[in-house]
């Protein structure tokens, strides 16, 4: 999910420098939000001005379900503190995504913001995930004397 986040980041610097999203496109100036956000992310999944923004979109489609998916591993594990980071994590991610969405739609620079404070709020989440989790790689593939 880091990963993920930071490639996002750079392709979300991308298109901020590269990609005039044009006014008119669908979904654009709607008159109810959510069916405005699934036109307008689908518009600029298939048919963005720029494969920055087609990448851009896509990703953060992974990114939510990827978001989701850890959330999910982090309930299942039990612990607080893992799902705290990773529900964080999540509503990060999801914000940024929502908030890509009414950029898409209305193309107010405030949404740049929440954009941005939602990855912020993603990093910070999944970073804590990662100092609360166990090390359970090293403890798995270490071997005991007594083993051949």
């Amino acid at each position: 999910m880091l990963l993920g986040l930071l490639l996002q980041f750079l392709l979300g610097m991308a298109v901020n420098l590269f990609v005039e999203v044009p006014r008119h496109h669908p979904g654009a100036n709607p008159p109810e939000y959510f069916s405005g956000v699934a036109e307008s992310v689908t518009w600029a999944i298939l048919q963005g001005p720029r494969p920055w923004l087609m990448l851009h979109a896509a990703l953060g489609i992974l990114l939510v379900l990827g978001s989701f998916v850890v959330l999910g591993q982090a309930i299942s594990d039990g612990r607080r503190g893992a799902i705290a980071g990773a529900g964080l994590g999540a509503l990060g991610v999801l914000g940024a995504g929502f908030n890509g969405g009414s950029f898409l739609n209305y193309g107010e620079d405030f949404s740049s913001m929440l954009m941005a404070t939602g990855f912020a709020l993603g990093i910070l989440g999944f970073v804590t995930l990662l100092a609360l989790s166990p090390v359970r790689a090293l403890a798995e593939s270490t071997v005991s004397p007594s083993e051949p």
